[in-house]
This record gives C-alpha cells, structure tokens and sequence, in this order.
C-alpha cells in the first residue's frame, strides 16, 4: 500500500475521531470514547473503511513514546516527594500486589505460568492518558484522590520499563537459566542506551541548549524534543526493546534541563495527535464478533478486574492512614486497564508468550474498561462522600511538601527584563509573598534565578507553561512583556483561566492601551504618558515651577 493511501487512512481515522470525540465531549462525556468508537466503527472487524490498518498502528505506536517523553520530563525525585509516600510506597505496592494477585487467578484459571506473568503486568497498569485528562477537566487533579491517583499512575509508568524488560525476557523461551541470562542482557543494553543518551544530552548538546540564539529561534527546542524523543525510541527499538523505553529514557535525562517545561509545552500538540491515533488505533483491534460470542466471560473479567483493583489500591491506600471515602475514591479512579498494558500485550503474542485468543480478552477488557473510566472518574467523589461517613479517620492536612506542589495565592512575572526586575525587586520587599517567573531567554531566566525565584524558561502563552506556573491559584500576575500582542494574548489567557486574578500589563505604545483593557488587564501601565509625566515633573523641577503629574484620565 502506497503512502497517500496511508494518509488517507489516517485522515478518515483521525475525522471520524474528531467528529465522535466533539460528540462524546457534547453529552459531557470523555473524547476517548469518541476515539475508540471511531476505530471500532472504521476497523476491519466492523466497516473496515481503513484498510492500512498495520501501517496506522505503527505510526500511533510513535504518540505512545511521545507521551511517555513527556512523562520523563516530568519525573524528578522531588516531584515523588511532593506527591508524598503514596506514590513511592503506595505505587510500588499497587503494581506488585495487583499483579501477583491477576497472576495468581490466571495461574488457577489454566494459564501458564509465563503467561500468568504477563496478565499480571497488564492487568497491574491504569490509564495515565485518561485519568489524568479526566482530573484535569473536572478540576480534581489537586484533590487529595486526585494527586494519590497522579503519584501512582508516575510509579505505573515507571514501571513500564522493567515490566517490558521482563516480557521481552519471556518471549525467548527456555529454561530459567536462559530467561535470566536474556533479562541480564536486556538490562546491560538498556545501561548502554542510558549511557549513549547520557553523554549526547549532557555533553553534545548543551553547547546548542546554552547558545544565546536559542531565546530568538523557537525551532531549537521543539527539534531539539522531536529529534531526541525519536531518535531514543529509534535506537531503543533497533536493539530490541520497546521503542517507548528509549524514549522514557531521553525524557527522563532531559528532565533536568531548562528547557524541560517549554519542550514539554511545544510536544503536546503533536503528541495529542498522535495519543488520538493510538487510541483510536486500540478501537480498530477491536473484534465485535468475538466481543459477542463471549459476552459472559467479559462481564465476568471486567467486572473482577474493577472491582479487585479498586479494592487492592484502596486497601495499600488506607494503609498509609488516609480515610476509607478517599481510599475507595482512589482505587475506583485507577480501576481500568491502560495504554501501556496494550504495549505489554503486543509484546508478549508477538513474542508468542500468550495465544490470540487471549490477547482479544485483553483489548476487549482495556477497551471496555477506558469506556468505563470517565463514569469511574466522575463517581469517585461521590463515593469518597458515602464512604467517609463511616470511617471516623480525618481528613488529612496538605504537608509542607504537598503545600510545594499546590502553590496558591503567588504572583507570576511574565518577562524579566528591566521591567520584570523591578516589579520583583519592589514585590520581594513584601515578606510573604511568592513569587514564579518566566522568561523565553535563558539568560534573562539565569538573573531570575540569582534573585532567588523559582524560574521556568518558556512561552507563557501556551497552556501547558501556564498550568505549570500554577495561574488558576495565583493571586497576581505581572506581564512585562513589551510586544502588544504577545501581551494581550497572555492577558486573555490568564483572565480565562483564573478570572479573579489581578493583571497588571505594561503597554508600550498608547495606541495599544484599549486592547490591553478590552483584554481583561486589571491595570495598564501606558509606557508614552508615563515617560511624558516623568519628562513634565523633571522639567518642572530643574525650570522652578510646580510639577504637574497628575496623569491625563483615558
């Protein structure tokens, strides 16, 4: 099949994927279940309009390395800290728990045990794509289920890596001795893929990530994401892994960058298309005839799988003493299976470790349960209200780390140049008061820095920067930055996402004034009638007579 037939095939998928998933986002249910029904309806098991459907599931297989880039970039052993104990402990136990406990029913249900193995590692992961999405729409990311859910979902994600070093070990069969001697492998290679990326990312690039053209040449960073995020998963599948432990990797080492926020902001929209693709790629696997013949034996699956997860997490959950209400709450957000235990899926039948049969179980369980997640999702509070009335336990306090990751009541200085400096400087004075910065140039981010601010290098008008700036809780934010548009653009950004916000905006011309007011701009400072002002009151004083500053009324 020619190349514009593919692109064909992916535009038809990636329509009737738009088209479902505004549809599903219109009755206020997740797009995700508009992208698996597109597939579903497009693949070759329903109307099979999508005929390349291999060549499709390649390419989405790249949203998943993507997403798991994005993923690397946000890992930091401070941001575990942050998130509390639930996510190292609590994590480490869910994963383990859950798939000792699916291994050991799957080993009682007639499985081997190699495959027992890889029912454990699918049915251990939940969906970072969806329920974080979900979170972030209901506004529940920084309730107290909703960061126990993030911190395990990043421990889920984590684990991915050694849970597909594991499956890989399996595929090649043998004895105990062979399989450990081909994990030992896997792992030294996985070392030199480390080491490889380590010393380009740490001794190759950053002569191009510290040159000062890179604050004038936006291309730098994004090619900068793309080339290594790809070029890992390339060298990690050219070895024989999953191209998505490769690209974790890269994420992972680039984390400590600078430029880790911005790059993550300018990925998402190409990841978002690709993730659409992958999920939508999930629906077209899909087999209704199958589905249809054993119906029974799905209910009966899906029914063990959500009801025993939610009861494993909220069990490792209660023991770290949160109250019974947000445990269950808890376990039910992260009841489904994931993205990712399709890529342990895939592996392990190309491998030949499980049969077809089993494999439709598995996609016909993930696809289920991701339909299930938003109404899981959206039924977790409700449940954390019911619950929690029969459980005397308090609801916990934010600690001083979990009170870093909720920041509140901060200001924002968009821009620091001479402008930005001064307003920190005068803000600074102000015991009390927290101060973020951004700033596109890594050099003007540098003199924010020995000021003392927490500083992210970055364009604030994207969505990502602003999240991450925390805007929705700030109190105050400050745009220094003197082109008009960029101004209005951030102006209107900001009063969308925190509408109580005070904005303070400088305009450099006059001219530019009443965009910025009709922009939402709390105060604009006029640059022409303040230097005019400033000119009057010094003329006035050098030439005798009285100052005239009152400033004209516009």
């Amino acid at each position: 099949m020619d190349l514009w037939s593919i692109l064909v095939d992916i535009l038809i998928l990636l329509a009737a994927a738009m088209v479902l998933g505004g549809l599903a986002d219109r009755v206020r249910l997740s797009p995700l279940l508009g992208y698996l029904l597109a597939g579903s309806l497009l693949g070759p098991n329903a109307l099979n309009l999508v005929r390349s459907h291999d060549a499709v599931m390649t390419i989405a297989e790249l949203g998943v390395a993507l997403l798991l880039f994005t993923i690397g970039l946000e890992f930091s052993w401070r941001r575990l800290r942050a998130v509390g104990p639930i996510a190292l402990g609590g994590g480490t136990l869910q994963v383990l728990v859950t798939g000792l406990v699916a291994g050991a029913v799957s080993v009682f249900a007639g499985l081997d045990v190699r495959a027992a193995i890889v029912i454990g590692a699918v049915v251990a992961l939940s969906s970072t794509a969806a329920v974080i999405r979900l979170l972030a729409r209901r506004a529940e990311v920084d309730a107290i289920h909703g960061r126990n859910a993030v911190g395990i979902l990043l421990l889920q994600d984590i684990a991915v890596v050694p849970l597909t070093l594991v499956v890989t070990a399996l595929a090649v069969g043998g004895t105990t001795t062979a399989i450990l001697g081909s994990l030992a492998r896997a792992i030294a290679v996985a070392a030199l893929v480390v080491a490889t990326l380590y010393v380009v990312l740490n001794y190759v690039l950053p002569p191009l990530l510290a040159a000062r053209k890179v604050d004038s040449n936006r291309d730098l960073p994004i090619l900068l994401a793309i080339v290594t995020a790809v070029g890992a998963a390339t060298l990690s599948h050219e070895l024989g892994f999953s191209p998505v432990l490769g690209a974790f990797l890269a994420g992972l080492l680039l984390a400590e960058s600078p430029f880790a926020t911005q790059i993550r902001a300018d990925v998402v929209p190409l990841q978002t298309l690709f993730v659409t693709l992958f999920f939508s790629s999930i629906g077209m696997l899909g087999n209704p005839a199958w589905v249809a013949e054993h119906g029974v034996l799905l209910i009966a699956v899906v029914s063990a799988i959500v009801i025993g997860k939610t009861t494993v997490t909220a069990g490792i959950v209660y023991l770290f003493k949160l109250p019974l209400g947000l445990a269950v709450a808890t376990g039910v957000v992260l009841a489904q299976v994931g993205e990712f235990s399709l890529v342990i899926a895939v592996l392990a039948r190309d491998g030949g470790v499980i049969d077809a049969n089993l494999f439709d179980l598995v996609l016909a369980t993930l696809t289920i349960t991701l339909f299930l997640t938003p109404f899981l999702v959206a039924l977790a509070p409700r449940i954390a209200t019911a619950v929690g009335s029969w459980d005397p336990r308090p609801v916990p306090r934010l600690t001083t780390a979990e009170h870093a990751a909720v920041i509140s009541g901060h200001v924002v200085i968009a821009g620091f140049g001479p402008a930005g400096q001064r307003v920190a400087e005068s803000l600074i004075e102000e015991r009390g008061i927290e101060i973020i910065v951004v700033d596109i140039s890594p050099d003007r981010a540098d003199v924010a820095r020995g000021y003392g601010l927490e500083t992210y290098v970055g364009d604030i008008t994207r969505d990502e920067m602003l999240e991450r700036l925390h805007v929705r809780t700030a109190a105050a934010v400050a745009v220094t930055i003197p082109d008009p548009r960029t101004a209005r653009d951030i102006v209107q950004r900001v009063r969308s996402l925190a509408p109580d916000a005070v904005v303070s905006v400088r305009s450099r011309y006059h001219v530019h004034r009443w965009q910025l007011e009709v922009a939402g701009a709390h105060a604009v400072v006029d640059e022409e009638s303040q230097v005019g002002i400033r000119i009057a009151a010094e003329l006035a004083e050098r030439l005798g007579g009285p100052a005239r500053a009152e400033q004209e009324d516009y």
